[in-house]
């Protein structure tokens, strides 16, 4: 499972036993969609943030200040800052099949909500545990819905390489798979049960 949402993927067929035989390879699914969307390292790193700026507005009340900058400035900063880290973030470890447009997309929606829910410091005077929990199990059941467009480069190329693909006039015959070393030596199971069952002369 890798750590984003993966872009669909459909091969036409795949070669078993010598025929062909349809393939079906497995999407992320509703939950697993959910799970992937959650823009958790951000959010770790937000927690740090937050708790530190959280002792200071503890120790020093609303007005509290870090190097001359009120605490309430520096957490609405922090907020805008790790809503567009979330994106950012899914760009940087992003690998070849990623749907990680959508998964960007999702993730900057889903840093507010989320630091909501968490308790972030820029929402202090306008924060409420209930509010807070229907906005988030709002938001997470949404965010499920939302399935990544398009089809992964890789499943493209093995349409294109199927052996039963009709070929194009425009595109170049499809190259054969080919068999593996262990099929192309010795008998196959065929042979052998038929030259077993045929009486000799």
């Amino acid at each position: 499972m890798g750590r984003l949402v993966r872009m669909p993927v459909r091969v036409s067929r795949e070669r078993v036993a010598g025929g062909s035989a349809p393939a079906a390879v497995p999407n992320d699914d509703y939950l697993l969609r959910i799970a992937k969307y959650v823009p958790a390292e951000v959010l770790a790193f937000s927690v740090l943030i937050n708790a530190i700026l959280d002792q200071a507005l503890r120790s020093g009340g609303k007005d509290a200040v870090m190097a001359g900058m009120p605490v309430m400035g520096i957490a609405a900063a922090a907020l805008v800052i790790g809503t567009l880290m979330a994106p950012f973030y899914v760009w940087y470890v992003h690998e070849e099949g990623d749907a990680w447009i959508t998964n960007a997309f999702v993730s900057f929606l889903a840093f507010p909500f989320w630091s909501y829910a968490m308790g972030a410091v820029a929402f202090t005077d306008i924060r409420d545990g209930n509010l807070a929990a229907i906005l988030l199990a709002s938001f997470t059941v949404a965010s499920g819905l939302i399935k990544p467009l398009g089809v992964a480069r890789e499943s493209m190329q093995a349409i294109k390489a199927s052996p039963d693909r009709e070929e194009d006039d425009d595109e170049p015959a499809a190259r054969p798979m080919p068999t593996p070393a262990a099929a192309q030596t010795g008998p196959r199971l065929v042979d052998l049960s038929t030259a077993i069952s045929m009486p000799g002369p």
